[in-house]
């Protein structure tokens, strides 16, 4: 009838979902989902699948692209289930994730069902995710700052490092025997319960006494040695000495002490302000020195307010953390761990069940920090552009003496730009919540 409404035709043409997902928080970072994909999506991947199989498969008896659907099946259906199985999850599974708006931080870990070819498939994914962070506490934390400050001893010992570094080395114009701040040539032969140990001997070795450069029964026994003297020293070596044949042992030094030098420092006056710098005087050079060490003082003071504000940020706001970024993290850190150990010469494998744990927990506190800070940046609005990037990388340079123009081209890299962009984010949202703070200082 004129003016009604064909709902048989309308609703005909409406096409049923290609699938069904039902999610289930297992906790607040694991989700489950059952995820069911309708059988004409099946039917039609399935018919794909052998079409393209059979257009290059070689089946005994039949020409190519000729073999009918049940010979392949015999050849290559497991083949081709497992290849469709793959594509309908890789196809399906970021849609449902989008579709719930939801954020992993791992990859899924699939159950499939068994794949026929009238049906629908169905299969079940676990993944972790991000927790669901309604809000964040960040207003009115209190902390204490650090009282920038420089120590008159610190002035002191930056001078006394500046006159050693131009110092000269000259023999004693008396014969003498070595001291502490000398500088003494030796040769060594090391053995081990009468077993000569000929990689570890040493010949025209320079060492400054009282510096710390050798193990101290060395330098107690080098000490008051004159040119020509000898000494043997028992010295107990560290169970974890990287060469295996004095690990935990007792070792013998034959030392002979070949050449005493004795430190000239420069006077401490105008003259050497000159020549260390462009300092009209020692008052001037002093200034600099200050100087230097008040910015110092005063970055460390920063760093251990942002710490502390970031604990308390923790402590205000308990949210739940993903197992497997608190993993990565603590990967990360053992991995620092063990690589500065090793540039101190020492043998590291691994840290021991101690330090591990301590791991653990600074590990947790950066990882819920970062979420809780991401978080924040999102409320905050705060974006970083380009001009942030230049500082930032004029900052990097400043700080590590690169060319501004060679961390341009390095910061490239799309892994070290995110990382940079997420430091400088890191920034931004401490200086929010320092803002919004209650500080006293110390």
């Amino acid at each position: 009838m004129p003016g009604e409404l064909d709902l048989g035709g309308a609703l005909g043409k409406v096409r049923p979902p290609v699938m069904q997902v039902t999610v289930q928080r297992l906790s607040p970072v694991l989700v489950e989902f059952d995820v069911e994909v309708a059988a004409d999506r099946v039917k039609s991947e399935l018919d794909k699948a052998y079409s393209q199989v059979a257009r290059s498969a070689k089946v005994p008896g039949f020409r190519p692209g000729k073999a009918p659907r049940r010979v392949l099946s015999h050849y290559y259906g497991a083949r081709i289930q497992a290849d469709v199985v793959q594509r309908l999850v890789d196809e399906t599974f970021p849609q449902a994730v989008t579709d719930n708006q939801l954020q992993p931080v791992t990859r899924p870990a699939i159950e499939p069902q068994k794949l026929v070819e009238d049906g629908p498939f169905s299969y079940k994914a676990r993944v972790e995710v991000l927790p669901k962070i309604d809000s964040v506490e960040y207003e009115g934390l209190t902390s204490t700052r650090p009282k920038v400050q420089v120590d008159e001893a610190e002035l002191d010992k930056e001078l006394a490092d500046l006159r050693k570094s131009h110092s000269t080395l000259e023999a004693p114009k008396e014969a003498r025997a070595a001291k502490e701040g000398d500088v003494v040539t030796v040769d060594f032969s090391v053995a081990v319960a009468g077993e000569a140990i000929d990689d570890v001997n040493a010949t025209d070795l320079a060492i400054e006494l009282g510096a710390g450069q050798l193990l101290p029964e060395i330098d107690t026994g080098v000490s008051g040695k004159s040119i020509g003297e000898t000494a043997t020293l028992e010295v107990p070596m560290p169970a974890q000495h990287p060469h295996a044949k004095l690990r935990g042992k007792t070792a013998t030094f034959n030392v002979a002490v070949k050449e005493i030098k004795e430190r000239i420092l420069p006077a401490l006056d105008d003259e050497f302000a000159k020549d260390v710098g462009d300092f009209e005087s020692l008052d001037a050079l002093k200034a600099d020195i200050r100087g230097r060490l008040e910015k110092k003082s005063k970055e460390a003071s920063d760093n251990t307010l942002a710490e502390r504000l970031v604990l308390e940020l923790v402590k205000k706001n308990p949210v739940p953390v993903p197992p497997s970024l608190v993993e990565q993290q603590m990967r990360i850190t053992e991995q620092e761990i063990l690589q500065r150990a090793r540039s101190f010469g020492q043998q590291a494998n691994g840290v021991g069940d101690e330090l591990r744990a301590q791991i653990q927990g600074d590990s947790e506190v950066k990882v819920r920090a970062g979420l809780l800070m991401a978080e924040i940046a999102k409320k905050e609005a705060i974006q970083i552009g380009n001009d942030e990037i230049e500082e930032g990388l004029k900052e990097l340079a400043e700080q590590t003496g690169k060319n501004v123009a060679k961390l341009r081209v390095e910061y490239r890299d799309q892994k070290k730009r995110e990382m940079l962009v997420g430091m400088l984010l890191e920034n931004k949202v401490l200086d929010i919540i320092e803002a919004k703070a209650k500080i006293e200082e110390e």
